[in-house]
């Protein structure tokens, strides 16, 4: 299931690249989030009761407003919108270093990591990797790898405000509501962005595969695997999807590796090795989040 979900996550980068060339990243985000809600809102009442997901939608309904546009709307935007600008294989590797933005914010607002030692050094090798990657860019494609980067520290606040106020509530239930909230939020935008008329089958298959394969069935692989083998198990897709990531790139959209990709790539997960104590992971339900 692990590899399965890498597989997933890491595609998703090209897929993303491809929608981008014929749809504006806010209607690309609603097709995506809400195919995706639409899928989960079967599927997880299913899964965990119907009484079980209306109880914990209501007692929990003002964080997963919060949540839904942290760590789902924004980041999704500002992941697509990067990608306009910067190779699918780059995006993948700058949203890796979400466990060293973790690490850094839960040190600064939660206070419930301490940041010295070897984790600092993993913080000031992970964010060199990241400022490696940045620097490396053309002037044109310079605030395209930032939006990425905005992504990670987003997905790294939201899965901290999981952690802290979402705890309670089933994990299946988080990613259905938090899907449902941002594709309410995003519809206005992504509606009125929308092309005037219907894109070719080629993008439309991309919106549908991001949806449901890699929004709504990812969200469900991996919480079986949290369920299974524990949070820090599943954290293992953090290594796996850059490579896989690239290679997708290569392969089918014929994007350049560079020396400074593959630099990049080896400080952030260094990086992430060190600053997060990967061997000594608390099982806690880390962020709800699809690439």
């Amino acid at each position: 299931m692990l590899v399965l979900l890498a597989l997933i996550w890491g595609s998703s980068f090209m897929f993303i690249k491809v929608a981008v060339r014929d749809l504006a990243p806010a209607t690309l985000i609603l097709g995506r989030i809400g195919l995706a809600a639409l899928v989960l809102a079967v599927v997880v009442p299913a899964l965990v009761g119907v009484q079980e997901t209306l109880a914990d939608l209501r007692a929990h309904w003002r964080w997963l407003v919060v949540v839904g546009l942290l760590n789902t709307a924004v980041p999704f935007w500002l992941l697509s919108w990067g990608e306009t600008r910067v190779d699918s294989g780059l995006a993948s590797i700058i949203q890796a270093s979400v466990p060293i933005f973790n690490a850094l914010l839960a040190f600064g607002f939660f206070h419930d990591q301490r940041v010295t030692g070897r984790r600092l050094v993993g913080v000031f090798v992970g964010f060199a990797g990241v400022a490696l990657l940045v620097g490396a860019q053309p002037q044109g494609k310079i605030l395209g790898a930032l939006a990425v980067v905005g992504m990670a520290a987003c997905y790294a606040a939201g899965g901290l405000l999981v952690r802290h106020h979402l705890a309670a509530a089933r994990p299946q239930v988080v990613a259905f509501g938090t899907s449902a909230v941002a594709a309410v939020l995003v519809l206005p935008a992504g509606a009125a962005q929308a092309p005037a008329s219907w894109p070719g089958w080629e993008t439309i298959g991309c919106v549908v595969v991001l949806g449901v394969v890699g929004t709504a069935l990812a969200y469900l692989l991996f919480f079986s695997i949290i369920a299974s083998a524990g949070a820090g198990y599943a954290s293992l897709v953090t290594y796996l999807v850059p490579p896989i990531a690239l290679a997708y790139g290569a392969i089918f959209l014929d994007e350049h590796i560079g020396a400074a990709a593959l630099g990049g790539l080896v400080l952030i997960l260094g990086g992430v090795a060190l600053g997060t104590g990967l061997q000594r992971r608390r099982a806690l339900v880390p962020a709800v989040k699809s690439t």
